[in-house]
C-alpha cells in the first residue's frame, strides 16, 4: 500500500533522511519528522522509535532499487545498515528484567529509545512507605525496553488535581526528602491528579535541569497511579516545546499549556500556538488565567482548536466565571469525546463542577486533598448538599491560603502542617509575612487540617 503512491513515498524518504540525520546527534524524537509523516503515525503511538526505524530501512530497501543517483544509492546503503544495526540493538531484549514499577525506578527517553533502571527496596521492617524509608541501591544499568509503564500515557481524570508547591531548602536548593513526602501524601489521601511544575510550583524559576529532577521524582513515586500534569507554559514557542519534549522523555501524561502571557497574542496566533504544542505528541491542557496573562482565550477559540487536534483534551478555566463552562461546552459539542474543563479558581469551583465541569486544579488542594477529593466527587455526582457541607469547611481557606501571592501562604500552611520543612520561596517571592501568620492558622484550625 505504501509503495503504490508517489507522495507518501516522498514523505517516507523525507523520514528516512530525518532519521539518518537526527541519528548524528543522538536525540531524535518524532516531532523531528515532517508534519504528514506524523499525521499517518501518530506520535503518541508507541513504540515509535523502533516503527521509524522499520520504516527508514524498509523504504532505504526501495530507493536501492530505484535510484538514479549514485551519491543518493550511497546515501540510502548507508541509512539501510544502520537501520538493521538499530533493528538488532532494539530487538536484543536483557531477560529477567523486573517489571513491577513499585519495585524500580525507571528513566525513559523517546528520544533515544532507552531507559535508566535502579532497583529500589523498601524498608522490610514496615508496611508503610514514608521518604525516610525508601533505600536507594547505587547499581545502575542501561537496557533498551519500550513496553514499560513509565512509556505509556495515563488520561487524565476527573475531579481534584493538585496544583502541587516545590519545597526548596533555605539556600534555595530543591528539597527532595520533603517533595517525595508530598507526593506520597497526595497517593495516600485520593488526590484525583497531579499538576506539577506550575505556577504554584515556581516553575518561571527553575532551570531545565531542576526541572527534569523534579519530573524523574514524581514519575518515580507516582506514575502509573495518579495521572502526571506538567507545566510547559511560557512566552517562546520554542520554550515550550523544549519543556514538552522533556514532559514526554520524563514519562509525564499530560501538559499544561497557558496563554503565552504579557505578549498578548491574538487569538489567531492562539489557535496556532496550542496546535503546534499538540503537534509533538503529548495531550494538552489548555490554561487560561486573563488575570495573570493579559490574554483571554475565548471559547469560541477553544472550540476551534479542540475541533482541529485530538490532543487538545482540556480546559483549566481560572477566570473565576463559572459561565465559561456552557460556552465551551456549546463550542466543542460535537466532539466525539468531551474536553475535560476544570476550574483554576478555589472559591468557585464547587458552582464549576456543578454546572457542568469535570473538576479542579486546586491550590488548596496542597493542604487538604482528601477533602477536596470529596468536594469534588460530591459535584460531580450532583449533590449539592453534601458538595456545601464540605465546601463550607474549606471557605476560609480558599481565601487565605491567597491572602499573599501563590504560593507564599500555601508553603507556610504545608510548614505549619509538617508536610514541608521550610516556606522558602525563590526571589522575588518571599516567605510570608508575619502579620498574615494568624489568619491563615485560624483558616486552618477551622478545616481541621492543624
Amino acid at each position: 500500500m505504501w509503495f503504490g503512491i508517489q507522495e507518501r513515498i516522498n514523505i517516507f524518504l523525507e523520514a528516512t533522511f530525518v532519521i539518518t540525520t537526527t541519528s548524528k546527534r543522538s536525540a531524535y524524537h518524532p516531532s523531528d519528522l515532517p508534519l504528514p509523516i506524523r499525521t499517518y503515525i501518530p506520535t503518541y503511538l508507541r513504540p515509535t522509535y523502533l516503527q521509524y526505524i522499520l520504516l527508514s530501512t524498509t523504504m532505504s530497501i526501495r530507493s536501492i532499487i530505484t535510484c538514479a543517483s549514485l551519491s543518493l544509492l550511497l546515501h540510502h546503503i548507508i541509512t539501510l545498515v544502520n537501520g538493521f544495526t538499530a533493528i538488532s540493538t532494539i530487538t536484543t531484549r536483557p531477560t529477567n528484567i523486573p517489571t513491577n514499577y513499585n519495585n524500580e525506578r525507571i528513566q525513559y527517553s523517546t528520544r533515544t529509545g532507552m531507559r535508566t533502571q535502579t532497583n529500589r527496596v523498601r524498608n522490610p521492617t514496615t508496611s508503610t512507605t514514608t521518604p525516610h524509608q525508601i533505600k536507594q541501591t547505587t547499581t545502575t544499568t542501561t537496557t533498551t525496553l519500550f513496553s514499560t509503564n513509565v512509556n505509556e500515557i495515563i488520561p487524565l481524570k476527573q475531579g481534584s488535581t493538585v496544583a502541587l508547591v516545590t519545597p526548596f531548602t533555605p539556600d534555595g536548593q530543591i528539597d527532595f526528602p520533603s517533595l517525595r513526602k508530598l507526593l506520597q501524601f497526595h497517593v495516600e489521601f485520593q488526590t484525583d491528579g497531579l499538576c506539577i511544575l506550575g505556577t504554584t510550583g515556581e516553575a518561571s524559576l527553575l532551570s531545565m535541569d531542576e526541572r527534569k529532577a523534579i519530573l524523574d521524582v514524581a514519575v518515580e513515586e507516582v506514575k502509573g497511579k495518579i495521572p502526571i500534569l506538567v507545566g510547559t507554559g511560557a512566552i517562546d514557542p520554542n520554550t515550550v516545546k523544549e519543556m514538552t519534549l522533556q514532559a514526554i522523555d520524563c514519562g509525564c501524561d499530560a501538559s499544561l499549556v497557558v496563554t503565552p502571557p504579557y505578549i498578548k497574542p491574538p487569538q489567531r496566533g492562539l489557535i496556532q500556538h496550542f496546535l503546534s504544542m499538540a503537534d509533538l505528541g503529548l495531550p494538552v491542557v489548555i490554561y487560561n488565567v486573563p488575570g495573570r496573562t493579559a490574554v483571554d482565550i475565548t471559547p469560541e477559540t477553544i472550540g476551534l482548536i479542540a475541533k482541529e487536534h485530538e490532543n487538545i483534551v482540556g480546559v483549566k478555566e481560572a477566570t473565576g466565571d463559572i459561565t465559561r463552562v456552557g460556552q465551551i461546552r456549546s463550542t466543542t459539542s460535537d466532539l466525539k469525546k468531551p474536553l475535560l474543563l476544570y476550574s483554576g479558581d478555589d472559591s468557585t469551583e464547587k458552582d464549576f463542577v456543578l454546572t457542568g465541569g469535570n473538576g479542579c486544579i486546586s491550590v488548596t488542594a496542597n493542604v487538604a486533598p482528601l477533602a477536596m477529593h470529596n468536594l469534588m466527587k460530591a459535584s460531580l455526582e450532583g449533590n449539592d448538599a453534601e458538595a456545601s457541607r464540605i465546601n463550607d469547611q474549606l471557605v476560609n481557606v480558599h481565601e487565605k491560603i491567597f491572602c499573599e501571592s501563590n504560593p507564599i501562604p500555601a508553603k507556610w500552611a504545608l510548614k505549619r502542617m509538617g508536610m514541608i520543612e521550610h516556606a522558602y520561596c525563590r526571589p522575588p517571592l518571599m516567605e510570608m509575612e508575619e502579620s498574615y501568620s494568624e489568619v491563615v492558622e485560624a483558616a486552618l484550625r477551622e478545616a481541621g487540617l492543624v
